[in-house]
């Protein structure tokens, strides 16, 4: 087996859960953060991130050796970032080496190599320009890598082990989060970060206001149930299954839960069926009217609540109708969470979905594995009602934001501007996302396949909207954003993305 060695200011590749492996560097750790005890492992700050870990030695791979294979193997756009930030900082290194040549002892003997101590700002630090094959100087003793031992296919050489850890039910998937403000640069780590260690002696780092776990998920032994497989709950359930966790689904159309049959869920005849057979049941769906249908309605959720069952409703809905589904889930003995997410179809497929979530507590802490499977971050905003105000304020920005981008194209195209170099010019500015450039790349391809309809989208619209006349608070912007996908809507553009709208300006 080849010995992995490794030193500090190595430019590595890092493996942590589920998650693909990431670009980083070996560097020390702050004066006063232990160890994992009987873990052989260094502690690693990724690129691209503001995340650091402590990374077992056999989740480690050297960068140089293994980069073409994992540009092949990795394709996101996130990810080429953190390749790039690499290269940059190999580029800044090599700069300064060079720079320093001919200072120093003038018969040109090299000062002896010693592990250099990495504080926050560490752009200066030249023993990632080594060669792969040097000799190592660490104090870590060698282990031996697994990699060579696990699975088969084009990338089985990457899929390193990893070791489970306790859940928490206040979770956040930190190794690849966008979603935290850096903190101040003038801050030392120890002071901005967290550390969480467990009984398996795995240790992880995060923001200080997360206790999240991050890595392999060890899956509730409580009966989860799923109503509503549409274009988020079909990638929510898919991950449910894959971290293990017991399954039951429905949909209204039959027909879309034979390939999670196939992938081990079970069938429910009815929503009432599904919620007796299960402790937690989630329901994902359209719109309030199909929320509370399926509540209400015949054989619905409601003819099957106990004492002790819970009830997760997790589609973008109103208030208004939150606190109705609450007060009858709660009045039959149920318990009952709001927990509408924010994404795509592509972040709820990848398991990256925001989950925000109000209402019962404990609900919460009993879903902390089932939110781990499905989603990067999760927020507890108190009371029923507060998720989905928030929900549709998120949304009500979003949709406003895409009109935008809709109107700026066609008026490029109007006054004769390259659609193409806007989009370029967008994706180097301070609006620079990955939102912008993929709805931008739909519009200019013509590619409007559905990773958030545009009827749903102009729901939200309209609920954040009402949600405003109640408050007494004025919304002009989303008004005309409405007003905007309604004709867009009349263009028959509904079951087509929301960046689609870009049609109501062309015709």
């Amino acid at each position: 087996m080849a010995t992995v060695h490794l030193r500090i200011g190595d430019l590595v590749w890092g493996k942590l859960g589920r998650y693909p492996p990431w670009p980083g560097k070996v560097v020390s750790p702050p004066k006063d953060l232990k160890k994992p005890r009987g873990k052989k492992c260094h502690f690693v700050k990724f690129f691209g991130t503001e995340d650091h870990a402590w990374i077992k030695i056999e989740q480690l791979k050297p960068y140089h050796p293994h980069k073409e294979e994992m540009i092949k193997i990795n394709k996101g756009k996130r990810f080429q970032q953190a390749v790039d930030a690499v290269e940059e900082f190999l580029k800044k290194a090599k700069g300064k080496e060079q720079g320093s040549d001919g200072k120093g002892d003038s018969k040109g003997k090299k000062s002896p190599n010693k592990p250099l101590k990495i504080l926050e700002e560490d752009d200066e630090d030249l023993s990632a320009l080594r060669d792969p094959s040097e000799k190592d100087l660490t104090d870590s003793d060698p282990e031996s890598s697994t990699a060579e031992r696990l699975g088969t296919g084009a990338a089985s050489g990457f899929k390193w082990e990893s070791s489970p850890v306790k859940n928490d039910p206040h979770f956040h998937h930190f190794l690849l989060s966008q979603s935290e403000k850096p903190a101040s640069s003038m801050e030392p780590i120890s002071k901005r970060l967290k550390i969480i260690e467990e009984d398996t002696g795995s240790t992880s780092i995060q923001a200080a206001d997360s206790t999240a776990i991050n890595g392999s998920i060890t899956p509730t032994d409580k009966r989860i149930g799923f109503l509503g497989l549409g274009l988020m709950g079909s990638g929510i359930v898919s991950n449910l299954l894959k971290m293990g966790h017991v399954v039951t689904v429905w949909n209204r159309t039959a027909e879309k839960c034979d390939l999670f049959i196939q992938e081990g869920a079970r069938l429910g005849r009815t929503p009432a069926e599904v919620v007796s057979m299960c402790d937690i049941t989630f329901s994902c769906v359209s719109d309030p009217k199909a929320a509370k249908d399926l509540v209400l309605g015949p054989s619905g959720v409601l003819q099957g609540i106990r004492p002790g069952k819970c009830y997760v409703e997790m589609s973008t809905v109103d208030p208004v109708t939150i606190a109705e589904l609450s007060q009858s889930i709660t009045t039959r003995g149920g318990r009952f969470l709001e927990a509408p997410v924010a994404g795509s179809q592509q972040l709820s497929n990848d398991g990256l979905l925001v989950i925000l979530a109000a209402g019962d507590r404990s609900v919460y802490e009993d879903c902390s594995s089932c939110f781990q499977a499905m989603g990067k971050t999760s927020f507890f905003l108190g009371e029923a009602g507060n998720a989905a105000k928030m929900m549709l304020i998120l949304n009500m920005v979003q949709g406003s934001f895409m009109a935008t981008i809709a109107e700026g194209l066609t008026l490029a195209q109007a006054t004769g501007q390259s659609q193409q170099t806007l989009l370029d010019i967008l994706c180097q500015g301070h609006m620079a996302s990955t939102f912008v450039d993929q709805k931008c790349q739909n519009i200019l391809q013509g590619n409007f396949k559905p990773d958030y309809y545009l009827k749903h989208i102009q729901k939200d619209l309209r609920l954040a909207i009402s949600m405003g006349d109640m408050a007494n608070h004025p919304t002009p912007m989303a008004a005309a954003a409405n007003e905007v996908y309604k004709r867009a809507k009349a263009l028959d553009q509904s079951d087509n993305d929301m960046s689609a709208v870009y049609r109501a300006y062309i015709h």
